[in-house]
């Protein structure tokens, strides 16, 4: 009787363990079946979105015989500009001589420079494209006409760059330009003559004696030698 139910108890522990055995794995590969097809789906979505929002790839960006790369080119900087007025004269050329009037303002608003309040109020002058002045000054007159205006924005990176000009430009500033081309050459013009400064008026010479006219007597001294009168 014992041992009968000692044999009992040893089958129901081997079917239970059989059936733990079985349903363990079983459960196992559900929930993995489902976290796999979870993450397929979201991926999938993901990349659709990330499709429909990319821009449209430039061709340009993966010329022949060039390595291609992925990816889509950004910007670093750039030089922006409004055109006030669109001058009335010649297009600007390159490598010519530039007569410009020119403001300059930091992004807070404060004036740094002006050539209207330097002596005398005269522009000046530069030779486009030769690096003599900050490199969005270099690029940032392309298009203009002569006696044209222009607002340029100019990114610290084409201006005085990380360390500025202290103390009238702080390092990093970012600038902004009103430009007005005046005029074009091929050479420097020339500069405008000094005013000469006011002379002492001559002094009137002396004039000369008048010369004696002929035939008025002149004095005689008194001869010595006289003979006395006859009686």
């Amino acid at each position: 009787m014992t041992r009968h139910l000692s044999m009992t108890l040893a089958l129901i522990a081997a079917t239970a363990a059989a059936q733990t055995t079985t349903t363990t794995p079983s459960t196992t590969h559900k929930t993995t079946t489902t976290h796999h097809t979870t993450s397929t789906a979201a991926k999938a979505a993901a990349a659709k979105k990330a499709a429909a929002t990319a821009p449209e790839l430039n061709p340009a960006d993966n010329p022949p015989n060039v390595p291609k790369v992925e990816g889509t080119p950004k910007p670093l900087y750039s030089l922006r500009y409004i055109d006030i007025e669109v001058g009335t004269g010649p297009l600007a050329e390159t490598r010519k001589f530039y007569t410009v009037h020119y403001t300059g303002w930091l992004t807070d608003g404060t004036k740094f420079d002006s050539s209207h309040d330097h002596d005398g109020g005269e522009p000046i002058v530069f030779p486009y494209g030769g690096h003599r002045v900050i490199p969005g000054w270099d690029t940032g007159f392309e298009g203009m006409h002569i006696g044209g205006k222009r607002r340029l924005f100019v990114p610290y990176q084409l201006a005085y760059g990380e360390s500025g000009r202290p103390p009238v430009i702080p390092p990093k500033a970012d600038l902004i330009f009103d430009v007005e081309l005046v005029s074009q050459s091929d050479a420097p013009p020339e500069p405008a003559p000094a005013p000469q400064p006011a002379t002492k008026p001559a002094e009137p010479a002396t004039p000369p004696t008048p010369p004696t006219p002929s035939g008025t007597p002149q004095p005689q001294a008194p001869s010595t030698t006289a003979t006395p009168p006859t009686r």
